[in-house]
């Protein structure tokens, strides 16, 4: 039976969270491309793009793509790529994370004992990424050399999310792990700061509303944690376990659970506006623009909900189990199949607009930069698409 979930306090490690440096840091102006909420064209830092995990680009998507070259790792890949100076950044099962250049050459790797499914993310030169051994690592991104690294007692899923006080560097990583723990560390040496516990695992990334991390776990609830102390009282009763993030955008959080409902919450009152019933599991996260929601399922359907009222615009099917999230850029979609394809939609109609059979399940969401598509399967292998568009002028 679910633990019934109680007003709970953040663990300060040190006792330092009420005073000294988070006295004065005020984790609510994300500067950059975070302030429109979009990823930069030429920078993918994180898999949802932004900390809101919108998953939303600047990129523009054409209509049709080439295969430019594929790069072979050791084993499965379920990471999802980032890509910043022109450098591509992706986990896999073998135990390494693999820098790439943008011709699909090996830069350098970076081996531990277990896999690496969670997506890393770029700041300042540096990878952060967690294992499925429940360590999460700071790796410098020119060299592959380790910085520092921090440990859970539980395995790392999700991304971390970056919370950045105004003028600053980022100072603070926040995620979660099987340790049943929201866990946040200093970004420049790992040091903890606090943590934050719950009643079961924690799947997904969570994401950041002003000084609030919002995300959902395995014990069936949406948390709401200041971001700056670790303390919350503040949760709803989902009913079942959300497996992965939810995404904000107008002060509210979009996700699908476990059992198949899609939910829009208000944030400042802790509300849920609606809920839409009868998808099939949800694994992935949506994709959100301030009219419409996107997001896979495990009935090997995409939906398309109207932020308004949670009515259905629209299901495409596809013909395996959704576990990947889409990326909106403008009037298209991009998602990723277990039937080994990857498919661009029209966002109005879903339509399908182009397609490619990689020929292994993808569970992963891809990177949208500049005129490229970059994906890992589960074959192993990176897979880097160029714009036919772009060719042809």
């Amino acid at each position: 039976m679910r633990k019934q979930n109680k007003t709970r306090k953040g663990l300060s490690i040190p006792e330092i969270n009420n005073s000294g440096i988070y006295g004065v840091i005020i984790c609510i102006v994300l500067l950059g491309q975070y302030i429109t909420g979009t990823a930069q064209t030429n920078c993918w830092p994180m898999y949802r793009g932004n900390p809101a995990l919108t998953g939303v680009t600047d990129t523009k998507i054409h209509d049709s793509y080439d295969l430019l070259w594929s790069f072979q790792a050791e084993d499965v890949i379920k990471s999802s790529p980032v890509v910043c100076n022109n450098t591509i950044f992706i986990g896999s099962n073998d135990g390494a994370l693999y820098s790439i250049s943008m011709d699909g050459k090996l830069n350098w790797k970076f081996r531990t004992e277990t896999s690496f499914e969670a997506p890393p993310v770029f700041n300042n030169n540096t990878i952060y990424i967690g294992s499925l051994e429940g360590i999460l690592f700071a790796i410098d991104a020119t060299t592959g050399n380790q910085k520092w690294k921090y440990e859970t007692e539980g395995q790392i899923s999700g991304s971390v999310n970056l919370i950045k006080s105004p003028g600053t560097e980022y100072v603070q990583l926040v995620f979660g792990s099987y340790d049943y723990y929201l866990h946040a560390v200093a970004a420049k040496d790992g040091i903890p700061l606090w943590k934050y516990e719950t009643n079961n695992y924690i799947n997904g990334t969570p994401a950041i509303y002003r000084n609030k991390a919002v995300f959902g776990g395995c014990d069936g609830f949406l948390h709401f944690v200041d971001t700056r102390s670790g303390y919350s009282n503040d949760t709803i009763d989902i009913g079942t376990y959300i497996a992965s993030s939810a995404a904000i955008i107008d002060n509210n959080a979009y996700f699908g659970n476990y059992d198949g409902v899609f939910f829009k919450v208000n944030i400042p009152e802790k509300k849920i506006i609606w809920k839409s019933e009868g998808a099939g599991a949800f694994l992935g996260s949506p994709a959100v623009t301030t009219d419409k929601s996107i997001i896979g399922s495990q009935n090997k359907t995409v939906y398309c909900y109207d932020n308004n009222n949670g009515n259905i615009i629209w299901k495409f099917k596809t013909l395996r189990k959704i576990e990947s999230s889409p990326v909106i850029s403008e009037n298209k979609v991009i998602i990723t199949s277990s039937d080994g394809r990857i498919y661009i939609l029209d966002i109005d109609t879903g339509d399908k607009i182009w397609s490619y059979e990689i020929g292994s399940p993808v569970s992963g969401t891809p990177a949208v930069i500049n005129n490229m598509i970059i994906v890992g399967a589960e074959d192993g292998r990176v897979y880097a698409f160029k714009s036919t568009e772009k060719q042809k002028k």
